[in-house]
């Protein structure tokens, strides 16, 4: 295929996935403003009244970037995992696979789908939570970098776990066992520098401390972490997802039947 070829073919995947997650917004998009507003009322106004400043912010000012990322990494993950796993499971996929369509913009395809969803919900997000706190955003361009990537890497989780589920309840596991308990172990609801020193050692493996904090940085101008180390980290393990996730399809293991 030449470069128009791919380009058309890219396009079709991604439109495929925004219409897939727009047509059913109450499901896809709605849920998250809910919980959040429940979140930003709870967490933020009710116990966070209660303990004060955290990081030199008030407590809703600071938990406000935890919770916008939390719902950035939840919908980019779903939005992959659920929808190439339909893909895989009524046989559609091995259609793709066995087309000229290269590997890497089918995969490419369903990301940016996951990261439309990313950003659109970040944005609702958002909106929601000014009624809550004001938010000055420290740097535009380490905020908007730090959404795109994370959306990315967790798309990416996303189909790595759909590419391994046998079955409707397998893609929950994940999100259930492994993904919530990365995110509130993330520092999304604390300060790193509350923790003992092996605890903090131990979260340092914890890729949602890198995403929660830089993004922290960008709209407050604080971190836990170093924000060079911060990009370093997200960005390795973004591309060790990708290169994943390019063996799985060029493989064809457990995708075709």
């Amino acid at each position: 295929m030449n470069v128009s070829e791919q380009w058309v073919a890219f396009t079709t995947i991604f439109i495929k996935e925004v219409r897939r997650f727009t047509r059913i917004w109450a499901q896809t998009l709605l849920p998250s403003a809910i919980t959040m507003s429940l979140y930003f009322v709870i967490f933020g106004s009710l116990i966070g009244s209660r303990i004060g400043d955290m990081g030199g912010f008030n407590y809703m000012q600071f938990v406000v970037p935890g919770l916008i990322m939390m719902a950035i990494v939840t919908n980019s993950y779903s939005n992959v995992v659920s929808s190439f796993f339909g893909a895989k499971f009524n046989h559609s996929v091995e259609e793709l696979l066995v087309s000229p369509t290269p590997n890497y913009v089918i995969l490419l395809g369903y990301v940016s789908g996951g990261v439309a969803r990313g950003l659109c919900v970040a944005m609702i997000v958002t909106t929601v939570s000014l009624f809550f706190a004001d938010l000055n955003i420290h740097s535009y361009f380490i905020t908007i970098s730090i959404v795109l990537m994370t959306s990315v890497l967790f798309a990416l989780a996303g189909f790595i776990n759909a590419v391994y589920a046998n079955s409707f309840d397998d893609i929950s596991i994940v999100p259930t066992f492994v993904l919530t308990p990365l995110i509130y172990l993330g520092g999304v609801f604390y300060s790193m520098d509350l923790l003992p020193d092996f605890w903090a050692a131990v979260s340092k493996l914890n890729p949602l401390v890198y995403v929660v904090n830089a993004f922290r940085y960008g709209v407050l101008g604080v971190s836990d972490v170093s924000l060079p180390f911060a990009f370093g980290m997200i960005a390795l393990f973004t591309a060790g997802a990708f290169a994943y996730s390019m063996h799985l399809l060029n493989s064809g293991k457990r995708l075709r039947q």
